[in-house]
């Protein structure tokens, strides 16, 4: 285990370093000066400007500015806005909004998928099994930030039942809608998943035994067939609640909630680079120390995937 560990941690690192290097590249290739962005109509002396592009490496060729950022990021670092505030600061003060709108998306998003692709594929070919097809295929087809502006439309302004927007009703009540609106778009996918993992399971020899041998219904599904479907559904959860931060960078914007994501649409506004990047990065790894942990944890539970 310890050799499959190390080996895993290793394979990370280019990871690492590829991702920020093409993170950085597009940021690097972002129209506009962010100096000008943040002085607007009040431009500074060339003198301060300079000044403050030489603080930030901004004249430095893109490869000597990416250098920098790995060097800080190896201590740490992930940069100071041109506010003169850290970038992982600003991260800490917005993650538990993030936190909580992820966390709750996702305990949604398994209730929802796991109803849905259950009972879809006890009812295979059958007309709920082809209802649920029509709803997954629907959300996964239809782009997110639409799901939002409709459901922000109809719940929160027409009909009133939440706040549109903000968090002044504090949780559950300021983050159901938005939420909801994470969890039904991304629960299609594992409605799916769980479906097919199912109906193969349900085919399986050791089922048809199980059957011959006179075993309930119940005992069949419950102690025998949704024990095994859970193995690859149990990967994909783990790594979709870290896909989970990722993806509140819309919504974020869309609900105006206060988390890393709506930091990030605002960093990009005002062509904040180095905030951008610090804060793609720290999804990044926060992505892969999930899936690490994912890998872990199934490589302690079938000792063939350490081999």
């Amino acid at each position: 285990m310890l050799a499959y560990t190390v080996r895993r941690v290793l394979q990370m690192i280019p990871v690492v370093i590829g991702s920020t290097f093409i993170i950085y590249a597009l940021t690097f290739l972002m129209p506009g000066d962010p100096i000008a962005a943040i002085t607007g109509s009040r431009p500074l002396p060339a003198s301060t400007v300079n000044q403050i592009r030489e603080a930030y490496n901004l004249n430095d060729p893109f490869l000597i500015q990416y250098g920098k950022y790995m060097l800080g990021l190896l201590q740490g670092n992930l940069g100071i806005d041109l506010f003169g505030r850290p970038v992982a600061g600003l991260i800490a003060e917005r993650l538990p909004v993030t936190l909580q709108l992820g966390l709750t998306a996702w305990v949604l998003k398994l209730a929802i998928g796991l109803l849905i692709g259950i009972y879809s594929g006890l009812k295979h070919n059958r007309p709920a099994d082809h209802f649920a097809l029509f709803f997954t295929v629907f959300f996964i087809g239809v782009p997110g930030f639409v799901v939002a502006l409709g459901a922000q439309t109809l719940f929160g302004i027409r009909l009133n039942w939440v706040d549109p927007a903000g968090i002044g009703a504090g949780w559950p009540m300021a983050f159901i809608l938005p939420a909801l609106v994470m969890a039904v778009e991304s629960s299609a996918g594992l409605a799916r998943l769980t479906r097919t993992s199912l109906v193969d399971v349900l085919r399986t020899d050791y089922m048809r035994t199980a059957m011959a041998k006179g075993l309930s219904p119940e005992r069949r599904i419950w102690g025998h067939a949704l024990r095994n479907t859970m193995i690859p559904v149990s990967t994909y959860l783990g790594l979709s609640l870290a896909g989970m931060l990722g993806g509140t960078v819309i919504i974020e914007a869309i609900f105006n909630i206060p988390g890393i994501g709506q930091l990030m649409v605002a960093a990009i506004n005002n062509k904040e680079g180095t905030t951008v990047v610090g804060i793609a990065t720290f999804l990044v790894i926060a992505y892969l120390l999930f899936n690490l942990a994912v890998d872990l944890m199934y490589g302690l539970i079938d000792p063939r995937v350490r081999v």
